[in-house]
């Protein structure tokens, strides 16, 4: 099996590859760096790299994949750790996780962001009944690089049950606590988090620094953890199918028809709100959410007009839609 990993999964620059084609890689070896804004890049698989183009680096993988993986190297500190790691945000974006937990909060306030805002998908939930210990830790790491004296959990009132142990792991822990938000979308965004909890408004294009706090979520932090106390690299990632279905730590640079058949439909990567069209050769990568196979588009031959906002439907994607739907836009 082929295994395609993205050169540029985060926001910032590309990062450069330092393998060529025909050498023979080891699972968490590292394949790509970024001297910029941007994040190291391993390979998730053993195999041979057997193509290299401007967005990514093609593995031929070996048929049997021993468990285990080519640790990062020792680090001064646990933010560096981070750096080598490849860490970047898992949930959306990507912004580089050694960037972001590179501000001093002076005493702020770190949110573990558990809201799983996008409907249908559920593995950060999986994680946090799971293995709630390993992202108290996590929390716990992120809270002292950054210098935050509180840490929070921002989770939905509907998801209390997915927090239990979390919950029962933090009764020990004075400066942490759980914060629910109410059901509604988009209670994710960093901003309505910061609002839910702190009563401060950001204005668009403001971080949460401005109001002393940085927010991750629960993935991201999970990632954290596991490069400080296993020194793993970014080489695998949790999301969750259309029809329901969670895989945690599947091999980044994985061909999504692992997963789903591709259909009459289109396909979409992302959240069902958030999402982006994909293709059928397209592969896992350190950002995505979920892989929705989903229906032909109904036909509707008519006028419509359409509602974008900022952290929901773009007005790109709207315009895809009506187009598959044989409509025509008339006002947005």
């Amino acid at each position: 099996m082929e295994y395609f990993i993205g050169l540029k999964p985060h926001i910032g620059v590309r990062a450069a590859p330092i393998v060529g084609i025909g050498e023979r890689v080891a699972k968490g070896q590292l394949i790509a760096v970024c001297d910029g804004l941007g994040a190291n890049i391993h390979a998730s698989v053993y195999g041979v790299i057997t193509g290299i183009c401007e967005n990514s680096v093609k593995i031929a993988a070996d048929a049997i994949q021993p468990e285990e993986f080519v640790a990062i190297r020792e680090t001064a500190s646990n933010l560096e750790a981070i750096r080598e790691a490849g860490i970047v945000g898992a949930g959306g974006a990507g912004f580089p996780t050694h960037v972001k937990f590179g501000a001093d909060l002076k005493g702020g306030n770190f949110i573990l962001n558990a809201a799983e805002c996008e409907p249908i998908l559920a593995h950060n939930l999986r994680v946090l009944a799971e293995q709630p210990e390993l992202i108290l830790r996590g929390m716990k790491y992120a809270m002292e690089i950054i210098n935050a004296k509180k840490g929070y959990i921002a989770v939905k009132t509907k998801n209390a049950k997915h927090i239990l142990g979390l919950a029962k792991a933090c009764a020990a822990e004075p400066d942490i606590e759980i914060k629910f938000l109410p059901n509604i979308y988009p209670v994710g965004d960093e901003r309505v988090i910061i609002r839910e909890l702190f009563g401060v408004i950001l204005n668009p294009g403001q971080l949460p620094t401005e109001a002393g706090a940085i927010v991750s979520n629960v993935e991201t932090i999970k990632r954290v953890a596991e490069a400080i106390e296993l020194r793993k690299p970014v080489i695998t990632k949790d999301f969750t199918i259309g029809d329901g279905r969670v895989y945690l730590d599947e091999p980044i640079g994985s061909p999504i028809t692992k997963y789903i058949d591709g259909g009459e439909g289109e396909i979409v990567l992302g959240g069902p709100f958030t999402g982006v069209r994909a293709s059928a050769d397209s592969a896992i990568s350190k950002t995505l959410g979920g892989i929705f196979a989903a229906a032909p588009f109904e036909r509707a031959e008519k006028k419509f007009g359409i509602l974008a906002c900022e952290c929901g439907a773009e007005e790109a994607r709207l315009r895809e839609i009506v187009a598959g739907m044989g409509g025509e836009v008339v006002a947005e």
